[in-house]
């Protein structure tokens, strides 16, 4: 699709689709939900951000919650290498000296008012940051130096950014940590939420591997461990591969120890339940 913006073509990116559902935690749901909410003419939408560990859910939680209000998702991962004009408008080159200017997730989803998800955000420098500061207060616009437009977010647009509570980030800088409010937490979840997500993921999977998955991820937690549900569904999903490349010969012990040993290392051993 193109769209035309002060006399410059804007060609548009495609919503996203993925095929998830948000398994417990409905309180943070609501958080979302509600910073997202207009209450009055003269109010503005907030811009949560979701942060946790890596694999805890944010991007599904985000995905989930766009997909309650039935609109349109647009992607966006972030990364150390993440420039202003990937978040705004790129300029193509298009046959000869010709430009073609391709707008980014995040800018498809403030023209179309759908609901950006910009991914890890915290991996991204303070330069790009800067260049959505007046999306994120209440001008709700960006300006793009390489097109030489200005574009306005359409009401129905929103965004979330997830973040990750790890070292690998970069802080925020204070005028834009101020912008992206509220912050919401996104812890483990509990064991049987957990087994639900894991049975979600891996309709296919045996109980036997997927509840001794969901007694490991819950050991680990108990230590402070960094195990999430991710971590799980890979280790389940390689058991289950190993007992079919066995054809169910191999022993329940040896498919869930060797799996977890494979995906996470020896030292998680020290959370494996007994076989």
């Amino acid at each position: 699709m193109v769209v035309e913006i002060e006399g410059v073509a804007l060609h548009l990116a495609h919503p996203d689709h993925i095929d998830v559902e948000w398994v417990g935690q409905q309180e943070a749901m609501r958080q979302l939900l509600a910073a997202w909410l207009v209450v009055d003419p003269r109010d503005l939408p907030m811009s949560p951000r979701l942060i946790g560990k890596p694999g805890v859910g944010k991007t599904t939680l985000a995905y989930a919650a766009a997909e309650r209000l039935r609109q349109e998702v647009y992607i966006l991962q972030a990364t150390v290498d993440t420039r202003p004009e990937d978040l705004l408008v790129t300029p193509v080159i298009e046959g000869g000296s010709k430009l073609r200017y391709v707008a980014s997730p995040l800018v498809t989803a403030m023209i179309r008012g759908g609901i950006a998800i910009l991914d890890e955000g915290n991996r991204m420098s303070e330069k790009s940051w800067a260049s959505l500061a007046p999306l994120l207060d209440n001008r709700r616009y960006v300006e793009s130096i390489a097109a030489g437009v200005k574009i306005h977010a359409h009401p129905n647009f929103r965004l979330v950014a997830t973040m990750n509570d790890d070292s690998s980030t970069f802080d925020l800088p204070e005028y834009i940590h101020s912008r992206l409010q509220p912050q919401i937490l996104i812890d483990f979840p509990e064991r049987e939420e957990e087994l639900a997500i894991l049975k979600q993921n891996l309709p296919f999977g045996e109980d036997r591997i997927l509840n001794y998955v969901a007694d490991f991820l819950e050991q680990a937690h108990a230590a402070d461990e960094r195990y999430t549900v991710r971590d799980g569904i890979n280790i389940a999903r390689f058991a289950s591969k190993l007992g079919a490349s066995e054809h169910g010969r191999a022993d329940f012990a040896y498919l869930v120890r060797t799996s977890l040993l494979e995906t996470l290392g020896e030292e998680a051993l020290r959370y494996a339940p007994h076989a």
